[in-house]
């Protein structure tokens, strides 16, 4: 195995090298006794942080932004003792891990918990089986991830399935920073309907870099030897964008995406979805500059909103080593940005990325698609404009409130977990009747964006599957107010995008277009703006599993659903028992 370094320059202060060994092992008491478990220990607090000339009280986990990186090898027990000592409640989800039977320790606030109350204690205890690469852990409560994330990485059992040799590991994980309050944002967009005000920066590795006021100080720069190749391990963990990413001069090829080895690809940029993970190889084979040996890396959105967003780019630089003093700042501007960043509105580019994608789908790490299914969902996905309520204030547009729904049902969190209810069969707070195709038939991606009426019903609505159902959603983008990539996340399953396509899904064509060979296998899914995405499940996973938008404020409006698996007839295939310190509610 490699060496894991994480190199970051504070541009002016020093250079900082982590080493990052694995935790120790030790014996645990759990079921999970038979495989080494890793402890780790979160205390989520308040931290005073500056970038852009503000500085403010930051929710963190340890007074770390972002927070500390978790590593495990493939097959560990993993235990996390998270306390709470912030005056907020919150939770702490583990993006892409499976959690076998241990839906407890999945983390969405009132689908499998509840929140975890200040001066409070809960450890999340669950196995990593059969997964390994790079996933992410963030909070899931209110928007708390705006600050509290942070990368898991999943050390694997047998060597990489790429011959290229590694120097080293390179965590590049995105964000977005905000000057105001996040919770004032969120209670603001919520309270009058409008659209959130938008971030002010997005940052790497929690760095925005010198195209922001205040910020030369605040930039990546990342030491690398000519010659050798890297394995970029790229998170974007920001609210509200995709994101584009390039480095100047230098192609990417792509090994991994969100913790499944792809068939490699070479690539000038990325499109990288909130919630989704990205491994490339980067092989150092450029000249550099003699005064500054350093090249621009950058990330900034992919467009497919007609609402405000943030307009930046944030830049960091990838630096040949030489003989002079590492102690060095970026180069003085201007930037010019990597001619192979793809533009804001490049479609085209996003969409040839994504059709790329393939399962290795070799004999050691087989694609294992549902070639036919028993159960198909077919769901759009959308922004609504609801009437405002009689002596109410709203600021959507006409005067309205905005939100979001699925099967235009606008999703409502209960006041008590539906991962309790089900499993003690209390059969409240929720409903098992999600609809399984759109309640009216029409040209989706056609209609008129405003003239619609597009009120939407609000219920906590999810459908049931026995155990080892094979299952297919169709996801399909609406037009109201104005279509726009959606990236989809699905809890507790990895899932295989068997089709993708513009316009209206075709249920008597599209399928036939399916790749039922070596699709892409996911947890978040990139729906193309104006058009759909089909997935297939294998449902072996028993609990209560969230779908929803990983757009932080449609999810906020209501844009997302569950399911419900079933346990299966054998003990192997059943929920496990609640612990004994799941949080009350």
């Amino acid at each position: 195995m490699e060496s894991f370094f994480y190199q970051l320059l504070l541009v002016g202060i020093f250079l900082v090298t982590f080493p990052f060994p694995l935790p120790s092992s030790s014996s645990s008491s759990s079921s999970f006794s038979t495989v080494p478990t890793r402890h780790f220990q979160f205390n989520v607090e308040w931290k005073k942080v500056t970038r852009l000339c503000h500085t403010k009280q930051l929710l963190t986990i340890n007074g770390k932004y972002p927070g500390p990186m978790i590593i495990v090898n493939e097959g560990d027990n993993v235990q996390v003792k998270v306390t709470n000592q912030a005056a907020r409640n919150t939770t702490i989800h583990w993006h892409g891990v499976r959690q076998l039977r241990t839906g407890w320790a999945d983390g969405p606030a009132y689908i499998t918990q509840c929140p975890i109350g200040t001066g409070k204690t809960y450890v999340y205890n669950f196995t990593v089986t059969n997964q390994r690469g790079t996933l992410l852990w963030h909070a899931h409560y209110s928007w708390q991830r705006a600050s509290v994330y942070g990368a898991f990485i999943i050390y694997p059992r047998m060597p990489f399935p790429f011959s290229a040799p590694v120097q080293d590991h390179i965590p590049i994980i995105f964000g977005e920073w905000w000057n105001a309050d996040v919770d004032a944002v969120e209670n603001e967009m919520m309270l009058y309907g409008g659209g959130p005000n938008t971030s002010d920066a997005y940052t790497i590795n929690g760095l925005p870099g010198p195209l922001y006021p205040c910020s030369i100080k605040d930039t990546l720069i990342q030491t690398v030897e000519r010659g050798k190749t890297y394995l970029l391990r790229i998170i974007n963990a920001a609210l509200n964008d995709e994101l584009f990413f390039a480095v100047a001069n230098h192609t990417l090829t792509v090994v991994e995406i969100d913790s499944v080895y792809t068939k490699p690809f070479t690539t000038s940029a990325i499109m990288i979805a909130p919630g989704q993970t990205t491994n490339v190889l980067l092989t150092a084979n450029q000249i550099p500059d003699a005064s500054t040996g350093m090249f621009v890396m950058a990330a900034r959105p992919y467009l497919t909103s007609v609402f405000p967003f943030d307009n930046s780019t944030t830049i960091g630089f990838l630096k040949y080593k030489t003989t002079q003093l590492e102690r060095e700042k970026p180069p003085l501007p201007p930037y010019s940005l990597p001619s192979n960043l793809p533009s804001m509105e490049d479609t085209a580019f996003a969409t040839n990325f994504s059709n790329q994608l393939r399962s290795l789908a070799s004999a050691d790490y087989p694609c294992i698609v549902p070639k036919e299914v028993e159960k198909r969902i077919i769901t759009t996905i959308g922004l609504n404009l609801q009437d405002c309520p009689v002596n109410e204030t709203c600021k959507g547009y006409r005067n309205k409130r905005f939100y979001a729904s699925m099967n235009n049902q606008s999703f409502i969190r209960p006041s008590r977990s539906v991962l309790e209810s089900h499993y003690w069969k209390l059969n409240t707070g929720y409903a098992s009747d999600f609809p399984e195709k759109p309640p009216h038939v029409f040209n989706y991606t056609g209609v008129d964006p405003v003239a619609e009426n597009m009120n939407t019903e609000f219920s906590t609505r999810f459908f049931e599957v026995h155990f080892g159902t094979k299952l297919e959603i169709v996801l399909q983008d609406t037009n109201f107010l104005n279509p726009e990539n959606h990236p989809i996340h699905v809890h507790g399953h990895n899932f295989f995008i068997v089709g993708r396509g513009f316009g209206n899904f075709d249920i008597d064509k599209d399928p036939a277009g399916y790749n039922l060979l070596d699709p892409p296998e996911r947890n978040t899914v990139a729906v193309p703006v104006g058009g759909w995405a089909a997935i297939r499940i294998n449902a072996d996973n028993p609990g209560v599993w969230f779908i929803h938008c990983h757009l932080e404020e449609h999810t906020s409006w209501g844009l997302a659903m569950g399911f419900i698996v079933k346990s299966g007839p054998e003990s192997f295939q059943c929920l496990l028992p609640p612990p004994s310190d799941f949080p009350p509610c």
